[in-house]
């Protein structure tokens, strides 16, 4: 029997721990997404989140191209999706493709630190769509070359992630059993013992 969306909700939610913020714990990457549309109140607090990211000397190298359903853009990202997620991210309300500039400063030297920076903006924007109930799945299964030349995006731009944003769907929604199961099991991270160190390879104290 399939979970209910609101039951693999709960099973992907993360361990409660004293401090962390709720939009995180619950932040993970639905597959199964409803026709209802998100509401342009709700973008504009989404890139206003993005906006307000850091970014090596001010930057703000990225640039963030909105596919509503049913327009054009929408349908030139979507045709560039590949494997899996042209089976279920078609349905999402929205696709946006994050993109950031790699040259910056009054030279336009290179900016090393420009996916950085997009992938800080993208992180503030998921977790602020979180908070207002929305679900977010970022992809990089995609043709990059196909969608540049596509949306017609400058060489001094690369390419990040495809993002399906919308409101959650009942799992039993999705073309497979495959995407089902995928929908429906737990996550799993790495202890902090593995990612945060005092010295190379030494676990750092954190309690």
């Amino acid at each position: 029997m399939t979970l209910s969306m609101k039951e693999a909700h709960q099973i992907k939610v993360a361990p409660d721990v004293e401090g962390l913020l709720p939009a995180i714990r619950e932040r993970w990457s639905p597959r199964s997404f409803t026709e209802r549309a998100v509401s342009t109140a709700q973008l504009a607090a989404l890139f206003e989140a993005a906006r307000w990211a850091p970014s090596s000397s001010n930057e703000q190298p990225w640039r963030y191209i909105l596919g509503l359903n049913g327009s054009a853009t929408h349908e030139k990202i979507a045709e560039t999706l590949v494997g899996f997620n042209r089976h279920w991210a078609l349905k999402a309300p929205l696709l946006v493709l994050g993109t950031a500039r790699t040259l910056g400063g009054k030279r336009n030297a290179p900016n090393a630190y420009a996916m950085y920076d997009l992938g800080a903006a993208t992180a503030l924007l998921v977790v602020e769509a979180q908070a207002l109930g929305l679900a977010t799945h970022q992809m990089g299964g995609f043709d990059h070359d196909a969608v540049r030349k596509a949306l017609e995006i400058p060489e001094e731009y690369a390419i990040g992630s495809v993002i399906a944003l919308g409101y959650q769907a009942e799992p039993a929604e999705l073309p497979n059993e495959t995407l089902i199961a995928r929908e429906t099991e737990p996550r799993s991270r790495k202890p902090l013992n593995e990612i945060v160190y005092s010295a190379w390879d030494v676990p750092a104290e954190l309690g």
